[in-house]
């Protein structure tokens, strides 16, 4: 009974006077280098043409298991499907992944940013032109 406690707290002491790994990062002036298969932040596909690629199939919302994606679809003049709101709310996203597995047109996509913190409540909220890549400017 004494002897795990005595091999714990040689472990301890030895750690405590020899620290030779570090493992603590000084956040923000070092950046943790996230792993390939991290889901951070979202984002909305655009095609070659700069339109967004997200059809409004709802399969997206539908799989979401935290339900925190809000999706309305609607039709342009030429009968193209597109998404007129895509939110998502970030405070209760679990970041599974679901969404972006499921999506038959790859609209979404999860980042590997993962500096979400917000001062304002209201930007917990994501909606589609948070959400959308930046155009591309064509070069002359």
């Amino acid at each position: 009974m004494i002897k795990p406690l005595i091999q714990g707290l040689t472990l301890t002491l030895k750690h405590f006077l020899n620290p030779s790994k570090v493992v603590t990062m000084q956040y923000p002036d070092e950046k943790w280098t996230p792993y390939p298969r991290f889901r951070g932040l979202h984002e909305l596909q655009r095609d070659e043409d700069g339109k967004e690629k997200c059809v409004a199939c709802g399969l997206c919302s539908t799989v979401c298991p935290s339900e925190c994606i809000n999706l309305v679809g609607a039709e342009d003049k030429n009968g193209n499907r597109y998404a007129e709101t895509y939110e998502i709310d970030m405070f209760r996203c679990i970041f599974c992944g679901y969404c972006e597995e499921v999506c038959p047109e790859e609209a979404i996509f999860l980042r590997q940013d993962y500096e979400l913190a917000t001062e304002n409540v209201n930007d917990r909220i994501h909606n589609k032109e948070k959400l959308l890549v930046p155009l591309k400017k064509k070069s002359k």
